[in-house]
């Protein structure tokens, strides 16, 4: 209870802080980070005692299963038409790049990692966060399209990631049970059912709210609950089914479009203010358990995180954009801009959760969690720094629209 009573408090005075703090360098993210490390020295006693990491699992499920219903219920899809699409690109080619990538620099940094143990590691840090990302997403002087495509390519590949994630997961721990049974069986329950309970609730929750909408039987204020209810539900009915809980919530937010009028849509804003403060919480518990495993941060460790921040994300999104129509300014800035938070956190104690005991477990925990702590503050302190940057590389060709960006189809 201290934890959460210090959490709260914190939280109401970052509240009353907060629009001071927007025009800082310092992101929530960061606050709750350091935050979190504080309470080392602070309360050494709670730290010593340990905490539950089922409720930290707990808090980051629903932060992210709400997050994903929101992304995936207001995702404009048609942005996603024709190959030539940037956000098609980053998502498809840039995304499949780095997943491989990723495990690649794995095998070469940790060479004791398997094949499998290194795609893990590869699926669990391809996403980006929309959160750490929210400076950029926001920003009036960053091009619209550019805006759009990391907005977009961050609300979509968390969900995205989660079948690579359990496909190397289900190969790996056939490896170690024998035989393609348990793979096909845990590709079945946790993908086949996972889209079936997504597609369930999105079409019939989504058209029970549009009916009794349209009848006007629901309060403004209910309409946003009933809807915020729903991803909820799809993490319920994936425990007891044993389902991916992620790919339920995902697909359950894209067909939810198909029942809703359009002026329903923003009811599910709701849920994503609920999944903030729920990723908030995970951010301050995360700063609690990075001070206590700092001593087992070792250089390759932080090589790796390098690696995975700079190579592993840039060079996919450069193959991804040739030919897209940006000029390089842009690149290197969609490259960099692809920060590792809650996704990588909450997929990561996804894995974690399984008790698959591969040899190589504790690798990549401790590399999830370096990348994700350097993430949060390189990322975050550089924002303001590289749309600045960003803006006086393209300034002087504002009358070419399409080198600033901004004509990317």
């Amino acid at each position: 209870m201290a934890v959460l009573a210090i959490f709260v408090s914190l939280f109401f005075l970052f509240s009353l802080f907060s629009g001071l703090l927007n025009r800082t360098i310092f992101t929530a993210p960061i606050v709750f980070t350091i935050a979190g490390m504080l309470m080392f020295p602070v309360m050494p006693a709670i730290l010593k005692a340990g905490f539950n990491a089922n409720v930290m699992l707990g808090l980051a499920e629903i932060g992210l299963v709400l997050l994903l219903f929101t992304d995936a219920s207001q995702a404009n899809l048609t942005t996603l038409r024709g190959i030539g699409s940037l956000p098609a690109r980053l998502l498809s080619v840039g995304m499949l790049l780095t997943i491989a990538l990723g495990a690649v620099a794995a095998l070469l940094v940790f060479p004791k990692l398997s094949i499998w143990e290194a795609g893990i590691l590869g699926a669990i840090l391809a996403p980006t966060d929309a959160g750490l990302g929210q400076v950029i997403v926001k920003s009036p002087r960053v091009p619209e399209r550019v805006r759009e495509a990391l907005n977009l390519e961050a609300g979509l590949n968390d969900g995205l990631s989660v079948p690579f994630l359990l496909f190397f997961m289900a190969i790996a721990a056939a490896k170690i049970e024998g035989g393609p049974m348990a793979l096909s069986q845990f590709i079945y329950d946790q993908l086949g059912l996972g889209a079936l309970v997504g597609i369930a609730i999105g079409l019939s929750g989504g058209w029970l709210m549009n009916f009794a909408s349209k009848r006007k039987w629901v309060a403004e204020s209910f309409q946003q609950i009933g809807l915020a209810a729903l991803p909820l539900l799809c993490l319920a009915f994936s425990e007891e089914l044993d389902a991916s809980m992620f790919i339920a919530a995902f697909v359950a937010g894209l067909a939810v479009q198909f029942m809703l009028r359009d002026e329903a849509r923003h009811s599910v804003e709701f849920g994503g203010q609920w999944g903030d403060v729920a990723n908030l919480a995970v951010f301050f518990l995360f700063g609690m358990i990075v001070v206590r495993h700092w001593p087992q941060f070792h250089s390759s460790l932080w090589l790796y995180a390098i690696l995975s921040l700079t190579v592993v994300r840039m060079v996919p999104v450069a193959i991804a954009l040739i030919d897209a129509g940006i000029d390089r300014a842009a690149t290197v800035f969609m490259g960099w801009f692809g920060p590792r938070g809650l996704a990588s956190i909450v997929l990561g104690l996804v894995y974690f959760k399984q008790e698959l005991n591969l040899p190589g477990e504790d690798t990549i925990r401790l590399a999830v969690m370096v990348t994700v702590l350097l993430s949060i503050f390189a990322h975050g302190l550089s924002a303001r720094a590289g749309i600045s940057l960003y803006e006086n590389r393209v300034s002087p060709l504002k009358p070419n629209r399409q080198a600033a960006g901004e004509s990317i189809s």
